[in-house]
């Protein structure tokens, strides 16, 4: 499923791919104050599904930056995603990934044993 942000202005696009019991959400764009309301909103339908994913995979390849509101975003659905007892893990190369790395932030995630990601 891709989904461009409900917002005329939204700079984000969201694709979610279910795969088994997991789901990758690949972000593509820029993650600002006008879009993280839309990856907020994505993702909290994702981690109240029926049934439950195993986990989530964000895939951060295609976004060109982050802001605060969208990394604040992501802490969010990590918090809720612990409490029902769901993966989640980033995964990602580039500019924003990184920022990830070098900011220590990919330590709160889950880890992965892949080079490209953390889960």
């Amino acid at each position: 499923m891709k989904r461009r942000g409900d917002s005329s202005t939204s700079t984000i696009e969201i694709a979610v791919d279910h795969s088994g019991a997991d789901t990758v959400v690949r972000l593509k764009g820029r993650v600002d104050v006008d879009s993280s309301p839309d990856v907020r909103d994505r993702l909290r339908a994702i981690l109240s599904s029926d049934p439950l994913p195993h986990a989530v995979i964000m895939d951060l390849s295609d976004l060109t930056s982050i802001e605060a509101s969208g990394i604040a975003t992501l802490i969010e659905a990590l918090k809720v995603a612990r409490h029902r007892e769901i993966r989640f893990r980033l995964q990602g190369h580039g500019s924003v990934f990184q920022l990830f790395e070098s900011a220590g932030l990919l330590a709160l995630f889950d880890k992965s044993s892949g080079g490209n990601g953390a889960s």
